[in-house]
């Protein structure tokens, strides 16, 4: 065979593989996309169905809530949602930044809901915990300390674990963090109006926590905390 007819044939070779590994690159791609935009929309979606929870929350009595309210369950689902973006495009995407800024916004607006819940019905008594953390490569505890967190947020469904990104740029959450006095030593979190720095175990939760217990003790039980 000629040499010529020989490099044809390689050349013809190597551009078939170039191609199909192209095409089956291009094809992941897409679906990957496709998913994103689904996950995208979806979390549209819960978006506006909890921002009318919040207005239709407002409206009813004490006997009819609870400190695990249904929010509390579809903010959770979100934030795995949006996690799963974060991690598919990247904590810099711009439409990932974005979804932060709306479920930043729809945190802050549950936590203020449920204080006011608190004013009114004297027998709902949330825990409330405010975790502040960066993405900017900045802190080393911040994945740690949100492990931790998450163990307690699954473990005791009435407990109310706010995540913010201390570094988001929005009015909002900065105000929270002026009011808070937040200082940039993160992780951060702040229980009952109270600034603990630095990363803080499951032992040093509950000592931080001592209402754990009686939430724990609640389930054990298996009795509800909704009012009678």
């Amino acid at each position: 065979m000629p040499s010529f007819t020989r490099y044809i044939i390689a050349f013809a070779i190597t551009a078939g593989i170039f191609a199909t590994a192209f095409y089956i690159s291009d094809t992941i791609q897409k679906q990957r996309i496709a998913q994103i935009e689904s996950i995208q929309e979806k979390i549209s979606i819960d978006i506006l169905s909890l921002e009318t929870q919040f207005d239709l929350f407002q409206q009813l009595s004490c006997t009819d809530i609870s400190e695990n309210t249904v929010l509390t369950g579809e903010l959770n689902s979100l934030a795995r949602r949006l996690s799963f973006a974060e991690s598919q495009l990247g904590t810099d995407n711009t439409e990932v930044e974005q979804l932060k800024r709306q479920y930043s916004l729809l945190q802050i607006k549950d936590y203020l809901l449920m204080k006011k819940i608190a004013e009114k019905c004297k027998n709902l008594k949330p825990v409330f915990i405010l975790f502040f953390y960066s993405n900017a490569g900045d802190c080393e505890e911040c994945e740690r300390m949100g492990d931790v967190l998450t163990y307690f947020r699954e473990t005791y469904p009435t407990l109310r674990v706010y995540s913010f990104d201390y570094n988001l740029d929005l009015s909002a959450l900065k105000t929270l963090i002026t009011i808070n006095k937040i200082e940039p030593e993160l992780p951060a979190i702040i229980v009952n109006d109270k600034a603990y720095y630095g990363f803080h175990n499951r032992e040093d939760i509950e000592k931080i926590i001592p209402e754990l217990k009686k939430l724990e003790k609640q389930e054990e039980n298996g009795t509800s905390t909704t009012p009678q």
